[in-house]
């Protein structure tokens, strides 16, 4: 059985929809209010190593992305996401499940304004302390909302 297919079967209709961009490299869109258990599955039940999260503002609301390897074959297994409400985009944390979580989920936090709910230690890693603390330097308007 392919991991593709065990993550299928696994998850289920928390994944919305599937993508291969190539032969080794996966999106999965889920829900935002089912990656705990997807995070989980994928970690703890594969054994996929989380690689990193990205986030980025789009204008239908703010995209994350956990991006899982499974070394053994090479293959990268993205979850991804959208938070809606732009004005307080909020997710649980996958820091107490994923300790590599911890520091990316704080640069989100601090760049675009994603509140991880849970997390251990939100707290400033990258910009002055001094700077605004509304202002997240990878928010961006856009023409056509």
């Amino acid at each position: 059985m392919t991991a593709l297919s065990e993550i299928k079967d696994g998850l289920g209709e928390k994944i919305v929809d599937c993508y291969q961009h190539s032969p080794k490299r996966f999106y999965l869109k889920i829900k935002s209010k089912d990656l705990k258990v997807a995070a989980d599955f994928i970690f703890n039940q594969l054994k996929m190593r989380l690689v990193t999260c990205t986030g980025q503002d789009t204008p239908q609301g703010i995209e994350i992305l956990y991006h899982f390897s499974l070394d053994k074959t090479g293959e990268i297994f993205s979850l991804r996401l959208l938070l809606e409400d732009k004005k307080n985009p909020s997710i649980e944390t996958l820091a107490l499940l994923i300790k590599g979580a911890d520091w990316i989920e704080r640069e989100m936090w601090e760049m675009l304004g994603i509140n991880f709910i849970g997390h251990p230690n939100l707290k400033r890693l990258l910009l002055a302390e001094e700077w605004p603390k509304e202002n997240f330097p990878l928010r961006h308007e856009h023409e056509h909302e």
